[in-house]
C-alpha cells in the first residue's frame, strides 16, 4: 500500500481532536498511517518557517511554522476573510486588503519547498481544503509527479459570487494540477461546472474532465462521513446530566461553530416563533445551543455574538418560567464524547445553518441515537447532508422562521413507529458511506486518475518524439 501524505492547515495535536477535517481524516490515517503536515503560527518567533516534527501519533506530523503578519494575512486574511465568505455564498463580507494574497500564495509555495523532500516516489498526495488550493501547482513546479488529490471540505462558489474575486483566473490554474478535485454534494459539482463553463469557457469530455482554456479538471462528489458505529458506542457508553432540564420537557440540540453560514440567529427566531405558536405547554421544549467559538477576531463574528446574545436575552424573558428556560445558550467548546451523550437525550436534533459543505452533526445526531426510541433530525435543505438524509430527516428553508418553527411541530408530534422507519432510513445511508468508505472511494479513483494522466503523458511524449524523427 502507498504511503498516504495528508496537507491540511489544522493538524491533529490536541488530546481531543474536534472539527470535521480532523476527526474524519485521523480516523483514516488511524488506520493506514502515514504522513500529515499543516501550518502553525510560530509565537515565539524562533523556529522561522521550517518544519517541525510532532511526535506520539500513529502516524508522522509535521507543521510548517509562520511568523505572526504572515500567518494572518494568510489565514485570517485570504483564506478566512475572503475564499470563506465567497464560498458560503457571502460575497457582500469579503474583506480584501493588501498583502493578502501574497501571503496565501507564498505560504503554500514555502509549504512545498518545506515538505517536498519528505516525498517519495509512490506516495499518494491528499490536500484538504481552501487554504491549500495552490498546493499541488507548487508541488509540480518541484517536479513531484505523484498523484495528488484535493478535497473541498466547504460549498464551491456559484460563478455569481465567484465573480467578486479578484484574480478569478488563478483558481483554475489551482485546480488544474491535481488529479481529482473531491466535493462534498452533487449540488457543488453543479457550481463547479457551471463556473468552468461560464467564467473559464469550457466544456465537459466524455470521460468526464472538464477541459477549460486547455486545462482540465477532474471533479466529483465525495459525501464525507463518520465512524457510525464508533460514534453510536460512544453515545450509548456517556453517563449525561441534561442542563438544568426538567425530565418533562423536551430537549432540542443544536451544535455549531459560532459561524455567520450556521443560520444560528435565524435558527434562534424559529424556535421563538414555534413558542409564540404554541397553544398550550403541553410539549415544552427546551432548546441547548452549543456554539463554540471561532475566528473571534474577525468583525463579522462578534456581529453574530451579539446578535445571539440579544436574542436569547429576548427569548428567554418573554417564555421563561420558574424551573424552564427556553434557549441555554453555551459560548464554548464541549468535548465530542460528551456532545455524543448529549445527542443521544434530545429528542429533537436542530441542524440549520444557511448553507453548509456536509455537516457532520447531522449525521453523528443520527448515529447517536437509540434505534428503539430515536428522535427526529430537523435538516436544512442548504446542508450538503440534505442529499444523503432526506430519506428520514424534516427538511426545512432555514432562512424562513416559519418553516422552522413548522417543523419543531412536526417532529413533536411524530409516533413512535414513524421516527424508527425515519431513523432506520438515515442510518442504513450513513453507514453505507462512513468515513473509510469516503477515504477509501477518493483514493481508489484519484490513483486511477493519475494513472490515465501519466498514460496520457506518456502517448503525448511518444507522439512529439515521433514527429521530430
Amino acid at each position: 500500500m502507498s504511503r498516504l501524505v495528508v496537507y491540511s492547515n489544522r493538524l491533529p495535536l490536541g488530546s481531543s481532536p474536534s472539527g470535521g477535517l480532523v476527526v474524519a481524516l485521523g480516523k483514516a490515517m488511524d488506520r493506514r498511517g502515514g504522513v500529515w503536515i499543516g501550518a502553525k503560527l510560530d509565537e515565539d518567533e524562533t523556529t522561522g518557517q521550517t518544519l517541525k516534527s510532532y511526535e506520539g501519533a500513529s502516524f508522522d506530523r509535521y507543521a510548517l511554522h509562520l511568523p505572526a503578519e504572515e500567518y494572518n494575512n494568510y489565514y485570517l486574511g485570504y483564506a478566512n476573510s475572503v475564499l470563506w465568505p465567497l464560498f458560503h455564498g457571502r460575497a457582500d463580507l469579503l474583506d480584501v486588503a493588501d498583502g493578502q494574497l501574497a501571503a496565501y500564495t507564498s505560504v503554500n509555495r514555502k509549504m512545498a519547498e518545506a515538505s517536498v523532500d519528505l516525498l517519495e516516489d509512490d506516495d499518494v498526495i491528499w490536500i484538504h481544503d481552501y487554504h491549500f488550493i495552490p498546493l499541488a501547482a507548487e508541488l509540480r513546479k518541484l517536479g513531484v509527479t505523484n498523484p495528488i488529490g484535493f478535497f473541498l471540505h466547504t460549498p464551491f462558489p456559484s460563478s455569481s459570487n465567484l465573480h467578486a474575486l479578484s484574480h478569478k483566473e488563478m483558481l483554475l490554474d489551482w485546480l488544474a494540477a491535481y488529479d481529482l478535485v473531491g466535493l462534498q454534494t452533487q449540488r457543488d459539482v453543479s457550481a463547479m461546472l457551471e463556473v468552468c463553463r461560464t467564467i473559464f469557457g469550457g466544456q465537459v469530455l466524455s470521460d468526464g474532465r472538464i477541459r477549460s482554456q486547455g486545462q482540465d479538471i477532474w471533479a466529483a462528489s465525495f459525501p464525507i462521513g463518520i465512524d457510525v458505529e464508533k460514534f453510536r458506542q460512544t453515545a450509548e457508553s456517556q453517563e449525561v446530566t441534561s442542563p438544568q432540564i426538567d425530565p418533562r420537557q423536551k430537549l432540542l440540540i443544536g451544535v455549531d461553530r459560532l459561524d455567520y453560514s450556521k443560520g444560528l440567529p435565524h435558527k434562534f427566531r424559529g424556535f421563538q416563533r414555534f413558542l409564540e405558536d404554541q397553544a398550550d405547554d403541553s410539549d415544552r421544549l427546551t432548546l441547548l445551543q452549543i456554539a463554540s467559538p471561532t475566528r473571534e477576531d474577525v468583525e463579522a463574528y462578534q456581529e453574530i455574538r451579539h446578535e445571539l446574545e440579544q436574542i436569547t436575552g429576548e427569548v428567554n424573558g418573554e417564555f421563561a418560567e420558574l424551573g424552564y428556560i427556553p434557549i441555554q445558550y453555551i459560548h464554548r467548546a464541549v468535548p465530542r464524547d460528551y456532545l455524543a451523550g448529549l445527542y443521544r437525550q434530545a429528542a429533537i436534533g436542530l441542524v440549520t445553518p444557511l448553507i453548509d459543505g456536509m455537516n457532520l452533526v447531522a449525521k453523528e445526531y443520527v448515529a447517536a441515537q437509540d434505534p428503539e426510541d430515536p428522535g427526529v433530525l430537523i435538516l436544512s435543505e442548504s446542508a450538503g447532508a440534505a442529499e444523503q438524509l432526506k430519506c428520514g430527516a424534516l427538511i426545512i428553508n432555514p432562512y424562513d422562521p416559519t418553516s422552522i418553527a413548522e417543523a419543531i411541530r412536526t417532529a413533536v408530534s411524530i409516533s413512535l413507529e414513524e421516527r424508527i422507519e425515519r431513523h432506520q432510513a438515515m442510518w442504513t445511508e450513513i453507514l453505507k458511506r462512513n468515513v473509510y468508505w469516503w477515504t477509501e472511494t477518493f483514493l481508489d479513483r484519484l490513483n486511477r486518475n493519475a494513472a490515465s494522466r501519466l498514460s496520457r503523458d506518456r502517448s503525448l511524449a511518444d507522439l512529439e518524439t515521433a514527429l521530430r524523427r
